[in-house]
């Protein structure tokens, strides 16, 4: 990794705010607020994660966001790469038809949602959001995009808490994670 790419990661970290007992006790929150604030850090993270991206990937149809964090990362990444953008919504949340996927909560179940023809079978998708805990929601995107018969490249976020283990729930999906909290 170059010195100029050690120094934006550096910016991006001196950005995530620490929160703790928020939304619970016990827990230690990583805010993406001020980052978000900051287009100086902001666009950092883009740039390195359209520089991973590139690197990694030669065809890719779609960037999948997932509601509502990845909707920040998503839309600009697409954009950067001349690529569509599909929106990954919690249930009840978009029109038409849709395919669904429940997955487990701490306490409870949710649902995500994506419209059926978002993509046709084959179609090559990267999936991207702020934040790897548990691995739950995402692990629900990709056999999401798999029930659509979607290729997955790649799972992106900007934050892994890697002492949550969230990447074992994601096998055999690939993760790439521009900043680990251990």
């Amino acid at each position: 990794m170059s010195s100029e790419d050690e120094q934006k990661r550096r910016l991006i970290r001196q950005r995530i705010r620490d929160f703790p007992d928020f939304p619970s006790p016990g827990v230690l929150f990583r805010d993406i607020s001020p980052m978000l604030k900051d287009p100086v850090a902001f666009k950092a993270a883009i740039d390195l994660l359209e520089s991973y991206i590139t690197a990694s990937h030669k065809n890719i149809d779609y960037i999948a966001g997932l509601d509502s964090r990845g909707f920040l990362f998503g839309p600009v990444l697409a954009q950067r790469l001349g690529v569509g953008f599909l929106l990954i919504r919690k249930k009840g949340k978009l029109p038409g038809a849709t395919e669904s996927m429940s997955y487990a909560l701490e306490y409870g179940k949710a649902e995500l949602e994506v419209q059926k023809d978002a993509v046709e079978p084959g179609q090559k998708v990267i999936i991207v959001d702020d934040l790897l805990a548990t691995g739950g929601t995402m692990r629900a995107a990709c056999e999401l995009m798999t029930k659509l018969q979607a290729d997955i490249l790649d799972c992106l976020v900007l934050i892994e808490l890697s002492f949550l283990k969230g990447v074992e729930a994601l096998k055999p999906f690939p993760l790439y994670s521009l900043l680990q909290f251990h």
